[in-house]
């Protein structure tokens, strides 16, 4: 199963240092890209959010095509997907 694109853009989002975030793998959530629980409410759904703790406070470009090989960070796969 091939998780839902959401969008083939990043989201920059805010983080705070030592605090810890889920992103949403599945592409469900109805608050992309942070993890909402949609995952549990999907039948046979495999995916489930990828925690994260910032290491520093600021902006991160969190990756919302859910292909990126560096989660949860955007790495420009989305530029190689259609959606």
């Amino acid at each position: 199963m091939e998780p839902n694109i959401y969008k083939t853009e990043p989201t920059e989002f805010t983080v705070v240092k030592g605090k810890t975030y889920s992103w949403c793998t599945c592409g469900h959530s109805a608050t992309n890209p942070i993890c909402d629980g949609a995952h549990k409410q999907l039948e046979g759904m495999p995916f489930k959010s990828l925690k994260f703790t910032a290491e520093e406070d600021g902006s991160v470009w969190l990756c919302n095509c859910k292909h990126t090989k560096t989660p949860p960070f955007c790495d420009g796969t989305h530029n190689t997907l259609k959606g």
